[in-house]
């Protein structure tokens, strides 16, 4: 039998009829996504299985790493082969790493590759991955269709144009590929240099000099507006911890002007900033009836050395260990009482938080929407089989998993939606597990069918009203 077989990680048959009978057919919905749509605009042709694989995926760079390769075969300029077959060395020592289940998904769904990648295989599973990667039917366009995606949506910063949303709505290929707004360089106020460098050119997307934090809230609403023209629906932001200082409005003012003179606000400084800032960007997209998400719980940048030898999401970013809770229920309990909390996706990075996220979450439930406040999937270092299991066993606990919007790929790769598959068998395998003892009726099979169906699509296609 194959490693990568049909019941894969379904150990139960509850567990295999759910999965083959309800999960495995239901569209994609990619509600968050690092893609560039500028490469799926223009269908990009990969060159090889190198720059498809490796370039730019930092969660094989962190294990080449580990294993001993060293850089020039990781972001340095080695040969596109030489680069494969120390990925491929790499594999075998993955083992119970999510990176050996990823890597075989990928080459089987992808390629229809069924062999193990490691050493004696390298140089025939290269070669064929390229000779299919040459033909127009695993040009990046295709590679999204191939595994029934419906809806892409991408990560993008106010500054953007969206020329390529634009492009690729105008030539559609059968997926839907939205912008998600994501202003985190709108609120980065800590390095005075950069962030002027920023409002500038934010400012000259639509003809504004931004002199003050009033001008920068109205350059971002107008940009807001702008995103909601090309089918923007979400937000997003990445931040270490959530921010709800108490300040007055011109105390803000004073601390923008501070920055724009080129003065580093001090912590007590950022703090109120990022509290309004977080505060306003909420508020706006409660008006615009958009859903917001937060990523909480990155250390970026850690390893200065390779920080400045190879820039940033190159694989030296870790798990922080910031408290979230008191901020974040002041900060959610202020826009509830303004009338201004939208939709909301919590995510964490810490696994300590996940019964934090998940209490926090459910406390502003307020019965307009069914899930209108959500615990998030398993994200970056928890998104493997023990992080996916360890959410969804938080979220039944705290929560209604029944209304969880489900998986996303949170990827660069054209080719990471195996990860959905891999979410839908851990998820059907722990729901079947639970028909089999007894803990749920094997009577309502019919009803946990739908509910593995709708986390797994219906719920993101009703929530984010794609």
């Amino acid at each position: 039998m194959s490693f990568i077989n049909d019941d894969f990680m379904l150990q139960g048959a509850a567990a295999r009829e759910l999965y083959h009978r309800h999960a495995e057919k239901m569209p994609i919905i990619d509600y968050h996504c690092h893609l560039s749509p500028q490469e799926i605009a223009e269908n990009k042709q990969f060159a090889d299985i190198t720059e498809l694989w490796l370039g730019g995926d930092h969660y094989k760079w962190r294990a080449m790493r580990a294993n001993g390769v060293g850089e020039e075969y990781i972001t340095g300029n080695k040969p596109s082969w030489e680069k494969f077959e120390k990925w491929a060395e790499t594999v075998p020592y993955t083992m119970r790493n999510p990176l050996y289940h990823w890597t075989h998904l990928e080459l089987k769904r992808v390629f229809g590759i069924d062999k193990l990648l490691k050493p004696e295989t390298a140089r025939e599973i290269f070669e064929e991955c390229n000779a299919k990667l040459a033909t127009e039917e695993f040009r990046g366009q295709a590679l999204i269709k191939r595994f029934n995606v419906e809806v892409v949506c991408t990560t993008d910063d106010p500054a953007d144009d969206l020329h390529w949303h634009k492009m690729i709505a105008a030539h559609p290929f059968g997926v839907k590929v939205l912008p998600a707004w994501r202003p985190d360089k709108a609120m980065a106020i800590e390095n005075p240099k950069a962030y002027k460098a920023y409002l500038k050119k934010l400012g000259e997307t639509v003809g504004k000099d931004i002199d003050s934090y009033q001008d920068l809230q109205e350059v971002l609403q107008r940009r807001h507006n702008y995103f909601e023209s090309v089918g923007c629906k979400l937000s997003d932001h990445g931040m270490d911890t959530f921010y709800a200082a108490d300040y007055k409005p011109v105390e803000i003012e004073i601390i923008f002007k501070k920055a724009l003179l080129g003065k580093v606000p001090s912590p007590q400084e950022i703090e109120k900033f990022r509290s309004a800032f977080l505060f306003d960007q909420a508020v706006m997209d409660a008006r615009s009836g958009w859903v917001q998400q937060f990523h909480v719980g990155p250390n970026r940048n850690n390893n200065s050395r390779m920080f400045a030898a190879a820039g940033p999401d190159t694989g030296f970013d870790a798990i922080d260990d910031k408290p979230v809770a008191a901020a974040g229920h002041k900060f959610f309990d202020r826009l509830d009482s303004a009338g201004a909390l939208a939709k909301t996706v919590l995510y964490c990075l810490n696994p300590k938080d996940n019964e934090v996220m998940t209490a926090m979450a459910y406390t502003f439930n307020d019965g307009t929407f069914p899930g209108k406040m959500q615990f998030g999937s398993a994200w970056w270092f928890l998104d493997h089989e023990a992080g996916m299991r360890r959410q969804i066993e938080t979220l039944s606990s705290l929560g209604l998993l029944s209304r969880f919007v489900g998986m996303l790929t949170d990827s660069r790769s054209f080719i990471s939606y195996p990860r959905h598959e891999y979410f839908r068998r851990i998820l059907c395998d722990m729901l079947g597990a639970d028909i089999e003892s007894g803990r749920l009726p094997a009577s309502e099979m019919d009803f946990i069918g739908r509910m593995a169906e709708d986390i797994s699509y219906n719920n993101a296609k009703n929530y984010f009203a794609f």
